[in-house]
């Protein structure tokens, strides 16, 4: 029975200091790192056969430390598509190495909504400026976006096709996998998962750090 694993990023320092985060590509905190080892230790006993993150270094940082704990042993190895050199400059010429890696895919599809015009201003401060109900609308209505910036709309328009199209046929062939991104990345493909209405999928929160687990069962994805 395959499973797929979802995981939100660890705390980034971004988290730590309340500002509206997006597409900045920030790294992990402390508290973040801790998260991602406490997850990994959950976790240390599934085999995995691909793994998918966004492009941004919280979620691939998260992945990786996630494997640093798990227990078969195998290497997690990034997959980049235009790459500086060429393809053989990244080539693995053992067999038995190969053998034992994990192939990473970076997908920018993953990666957490846009936020426009409010990337690194402080939500307490914004909140203040713009009044807390017109900032409660940008980040938890359905189709209503920050200025120059997606709603969550708009991420489950490139999220879940992308979903659809990578992740569900590898389940399909029994592969293991393991999804680090995004709150609203994930929200969105959750929504699709479990056929979650507009309003269900306001109300779905996932904390950092904590994997959330469905499994490929008569033909379909349910939660584990």
């Amino acid at each position: 029975m395959a499973k797929l694993v979802l995981i939100r990023h660890g705390q980034s320092l971004w988290n730590l200091h309340n500002l509206f985060t997006g597409w900045v590509d920030v790294p992990l905190s402390s508290q973040g790192i801790a998260e991602a080892i406490a997850a990994g230790q959950r976790l240390a006993h599934e085999k995995f056969d691909i793994i998918y993150t966004s492009t941004l270094i919280r979620a691939i940082t998260t992945a990786m430390i996630v494997m640093a704990e798990n227990k078969e042993g195998k290497v997690p190895v990034l997959v980049r598509e235009n790459r500086e050199k060429p393809e053989h400059w990244y080539r693995i010429h053992s067999e038995q190495a190969a053998a034992n890696t994990i192939p990473v895919f970076p997908a920018w599809q993953l990666n957490e909504r846009m936020y426009g015009e409010l990337q690194g201003l402080n939500k307490e401060e914004t909140a203040k400026k713009f009044g807390d109900a017109q900032v409660k609308l940008w980040r938890r209505s359905y189709d209503v976006a920050p200025p120059g910036g997606e709603s969550l709309k708009d991420t489950a328009e490139r999220t879940i096709p992308w979903f659809r199209e990578n992740i569900e046929p590898k389940l399909k062939e029994g592969k293991n996998i393991l999804v680090a991104a995004h709150g609203n990345s994930l929200r969105a493909v959750i929504m699709y998962l479990e056929n979650l209405s507009r309003e269900q999928v306001l109300e779905l929160e996932l904390k950092t750090g904590e994997p959330v687990v469905f499994e490929w069962r008569d033909g379909g994805i349910v939660r584990a």
